[in-house]
């Protein structure tokens, strides 16, 4: 018992070793929530509840809680709020699945830790949100560090599917240049679209909240842009990785990210067109994690790391003299 106070993730797995596949379960499900939160946070702003609750990690001075004169607005606060023990939660599964592993890979854990304290510096940042009466900056800052959080959570399900050798290369090298191009547009779009959102007239609360002191429609004109280098990008890249004869994966990839990224073009040019109304902007926002979930499949596809490890959990039990062996079940990843 004094083991498993001390070190209770080396507690755990030395009487726990999941399959390879609950590892990977674990990391999809720390992935769907961290999308799942950014998505929230975005209905917490275009619903008008940033400061549902006042301050933090009080909802107000007197109650832990919202209680009944906040209204809707303290409950969809709140309720983000409470999320974050979700995430959290994601997180640590995530982390003691891929410590418990056998063998142990300490890169899988090591990216569960980053997940927790990930969800941890952005809570902190969600405080200072609060606190500062909606700042749009650090609004900007909350939701890159949710983009963050998405990022590390898309790693660890990668890596979860490949195994642990040097990475290897599946592309040539001006290609894998122009994907990671490709991912610095991306992020860079991302980065404009909280200073459209941050000028924009959602700005989270009802009251007179400071707003990002660019013009709008020149902002928005420039994410457009953005988003335009990107797509085209995206069909030089799938008529490049055609031509070259590449990889099903990478080929597969980029043929995704120019879907997505075709979607969320209409729905970015609908949403301008009609001023932004709210639904619209949810699902944009929507999205956007979808972009960049598929810009990072298409980074991490140009390269192989080899096949998933054999788990112990695959490994069948010992059989006795004389004893006949029973049927393994096949584990896959």
């Amino acid at each position: 018992m004094l083991k498993a106070v001390r070190n209770p993730l080396a507690f755990i797995a030395g009487h726990w070793t999941p399959a390879p596949r609950t590892v990977r379960r674990a990391a999809a499900a720390a992935l769907v929530i961290a999308v799942v939160i950014i998505v929230t946070g975005g209905a917490v702003r275009l619903t008008g509840s940033g400061l549902g609750c006042e301050t933090w990690p009080r909802c107000s001075d007197d109650s832990l809680t919202p209680t009944g004169e906040r209204g809707v607005h303290g409950a969809i606060e709140f309720g983000n709020r409470m999320l974050t023990y979700v995430v959290t939660a994601a997180a640590v599964w995530v982390t003691v699945a891929a410590r418990s592993a056998k063998p142990r890979r300490r890169s899988l854990t090591r990216l569960g830790w980053l997940q927790f304290w990930v969800v941890m510096s952005n809570g902190v940042i969600g405080g200072i949100t609060v606190l500062t009466d909606l700042n749009p900056y650090i609004v900007a800052a909350h939701f890159l560090a949710a983009i963050s959080l998405l990022t590390v959570a898309v790693v660890t399900w990668q890596r979860t599917a490949e195994g642990d050798e040097a990475p290897r290369p599946l592309v040539g090298a001006p290609v894998r240049r122009g994907v990671l191009a490709l991912a610095v547009l991306a992020a860079a779009l991302l980065v404009v679209g909280t200073a459209v959102t941050g000028s924009g007239k959602h700005a989270g609360d009802s009251s007179d909240i400071d707003r990002m002191p660019f013009d709008w429609t020149l902002i928005t004109r420039t994410h457009s842009a953005l988003a335009w280098l990107v797509v085209l990008g995206t069909l030089a890249l799938v008529a490049v990785l055609r031509l070259a004869d590449a990889p099903a994966g990478p080929r597969a990839r980029a043929r995704d990210l120019l879907l997505v990224l075709l979607g969320q073009g209409v729905i970015g040019y609908v949403q301008y067109f009609l001023d932004e109304p709210e639904l619209l902007v949810g699902i944009h926002l929507f999205g956007a994690s979808l972009v960049w979930i598929a810009v990072l499949r298409l980074l991490l596809s140009t390269r192989d790391r080899g096949p998933v490890p054999a788990s112990a959990a695959a490994e069948p039990a010992p059989v006795s003299a004389g004893a006949r062996p029973a049927p393994t079940a096949v584990t896959t990843a």
